[in-house]
Formats: C-alpha cells, sequence, structure tokens
C-alpha cells in the first residue's frame, strides 16, 4: 500500500512494515536518454511482489530535465564531524541558488521513516551511478552526525570544532539511522559487445594497456562495496544474501539491452525474484525499527538569520584575507599552505585573482 507518513508518529508495534525501494539509474525517459531505465522496471516488479500490507514508497533517481538534482557533499565531517549535522544543512528544501533533490524529495526523512531500504541498480565504469553515490555521499550525516546545529552557529567551524572536543559530543554524535537494513541489486553487462572474446576492449590499439587479471574485481557485485560498507559502518545491516549482481545483456549491442530485453532473460529475472524474496523474509523476520533519538522525519530547522550574517561576516573577511584569529584558514594562511585569499572564489584557479 502506498504510505501514509503520519504512521511515522505511531508507536512502532502499531504501525505497519514500511520499505524503502530505490531505483538508482541515471536514466529517465524524460531527458536525453529518451527511454527508462531497467532498474526502475526491476523498482516496481519488487513492489508488486511486497506484501500487501506494507508500506512501499519508491523513488527514481533518474535525471529528469528542469528537476534539481542531489548536491554534492561539502566534506563538512573532515574540518569537524560536528559541523556535519543531521540532516544536512548546507542544503534547504525549495532553494532556488542550490537546488538539492535530496531535500525536495524528502529523502532524510522518507530514509528514516522505513525499516529497510532496497538499491537497484546497474554497474557504471566500476561503481554505482553517479547519483546513487551521491545519495551515499549525503547520508555521512547519519554516521554520527550533529543533531544540533544551534550549538555550532548554523554552520561555523571554530565553533563546531570546539564542540567536537567538548564532553557532551559522545552524547550527541551517535549512528541516526542504526538498525535499518539495506539491500543492494546490481547488474551489469561486462562490456556489452565491445569487448574481445579476451575481455579486451575491441577499439583500444594498445591493448598490453588493459591487462585483464588486474581489473579491481571480478566478483562484480564488489562495484557497490564501498555503499555496502558505509551502511554498516553506520549501523545500518547488510547481509551478503541481500547484496546481489546478476549479469544482464552481455556480448550485445547497448541498443539491445533495455528493459523490455531484460525482462526476457529468465536467470536474471529468477535471481531477482529470489532477492526481492529473501528481502521480505529478511525484514518481517527482523521485525520494526524503532527511530532514533534526533529524527529527519518530522525535522523542522531552525531560524538562522543572525547566525547567517555572521557567517556571511566571516565569509567577507576570508575573501580579503583576515581569517579569525587563530584558526585552521589563519594557520594555513600563515603557512602559505592552500593561498586561497580571493574576491572570487567562484572562479577556476587559472582565472581568478588568487593572493
Amino acid at each position: 500500500m502506498k504510505p501514509d507518513d503520519a504512521n511515522g508518529r505511531l508507536p512502532t508495534e502499531q504501525r505497519p512494515f514500511r520499505v524503502l525501494l530505490i531505483s538508482g539509474s541515471q536514466r529517465r525517459q524524460y531527458n536525453c536518454p529518451g527511454v527508462d531505465s531497467k532498474s526502475r522496471m526491476l523498482m516496481l516488479r519488487m513492489a508488486d511482489r511486497l506484501p500487501a500490507d506494507w508500506e512501499i514508497d519508491l523513488e527514481d533517481l533518474g535525471n529528469v530535465y528542469g528537476r534539481a538534482r542531489i548536491q554534492s557533499c561539502n566534506a563538512c565531517v573532515s574540518t569537524s564531524m560536528a559541523l556535519c549535522v543531521w540532516p544536512c544543512n548546507c542544503y534547504a528544501k525549495d532553494d532556488k541558488a542550490e537546488p538539492d533533490l535530496m531535500w525536495d524529495l524528502d529523502l532524510y526523512a522518507r530514509l528514516d521513516l522505513a525499516d529497510a531500504w532496497a538499491f537497484i541498480g546497474p554497474v557504471n565504469w566500476y561503481g554505482p551511478p553517479s547519483n546513487l553515490k551521491l545519495l551515499f555521499d549525503r547520508l555521512v550525516c547519519a554516521s554520527g552526525g550533529n543533531p544540533d546545529e544551534t550549538r555550532i552557529g548554523h554552520k561555523n567551524p571554530e565553533m563546531a570544532m570546539r564542540l567536537e572536543h567538548a564532553p557532551e559530543w559522545a552524547e550527541l554524535s551517535v549512528n541516526h539511522l542504526e538498525g535499518r537494513t539495506a539491500a543492494f541489486f546490481c547488474y551489469g553487462d561486462d562490456g556489452a559487445n565491445e569487448v574481445d572474446d579476451d575481455g579486451r576492449p575491441k577499439k583500444l590499439r594498445h591493448k598490453q594497456w588493459f591487462p585483464v587479471d588486474e581489473e579491481p574485481f571480478h566478483d562484480d557485485r564488489q562495484a557497490y562495496a564501498p555503499l555496502v560498507w558505509q551502511c554498516r559502518y553506520s549501523g545500518v545491516e547488510v547481509p551478503d544474501a541481500l547484496w546481489r549482481y546478476a549479469r544482464s545483456g552481455a556480448g550485445v549491442p547497448y541498443a539491445d539491452n533495455q528493459a523490455e530485453d531484460m525482462v526476457r532473460e529468465r536467470d536474471v529475472m529468477t535471481a531477482f525474484d529470489a532477492w526481492t524474496d529473501a528481502f521480505v523474509d529478511h525484514v518481517r523476520t527482523k521485525g520494526k525499527v524503532p527511530p532514533g533519538r534526533w529524527r529527519a522525519f518530522g525535522y523542522e530547522p531552525p531560524r538562522k538569520g543572525w547566525e547567517d550574517l555572521k557567517l556571511k561576516w566571516r565569509d567577507t573577511r576570508m575573501r580579503l584575507g583576515i581569517p579569525p584569529e587563530g584558526s585552521s584558514p589563519d594557520v594555513q594562511q600563515r603557512l602559505g599552505l592552500n593561498r586561497d585569499v580571493t574576491l572570487h572564489p567562484g572562479r577556476g584557479e587559472s582565472t581568478r585573482n588568487s593572493g
């Protein structure tokens, strides 16, 4: 059944199971590919096989013309774990300057509401699609992120660094989505019809530059290993049985490997349906997952007009080469490490006015 967010306020034992299924391919028929992806077909097929009394939330990360994209992670955590706010406050819902699909689609709240997640997508260049990787990059805040931005003046790095050393930080920094289950089904074509019988690209003139036995991995499900291990690092359970790969469309032109072609590959469909059934069995047996203390569902960001004015003043002084005394930028500037004083930080390094 369709999800009802109001159930997220019920006690765990009273609400229905809820799962979030995500199609991770970039392709949508409403952009220049002009054709929907195989992962979208698989997502819908999975939804049709799930129990009728479960809430089934669906999302397609494919690129749609004119729609916001998932913004990149700004790596706040590398400045200070306390600067990385849960849920992410680098961006905001309906922001005109930096539109962000994570916030516009309420994905933080939807991930929070679900007992389990299922990610379906292709292998692109030995890894997951860019949009899926971006989503996981933006989930770094779920792993120990700061649930109270008022303690750091919205986004003040010096305040965050001090908080990270404070005694109360141990209580604030927790895995906010811990206990949920994540499942991954990825598929690939082994280079379609672009490779020779020896596994090397046909168009490659210097074939000695492509030692087949040194490719990144021979178990192709490992293409999604960074996502799997990020989940496990953050307390999200990924059983081996729910992390699978299927080979589809190998040896044929890309034009002959669409959703309508994949659905006729009996081995692939059998493997996918078995993965879906294993997902159902695991989620049902495990039971519903209680929410964490600091939830993305129902989150209302605090007003921050005054804090933003102070951060703007800090930014202006940084552009003029006057960083906060004793701060990391101050030390770096004095040591000549990053040489990043400029009134035009948006320009490329070759054209801007660098100090």
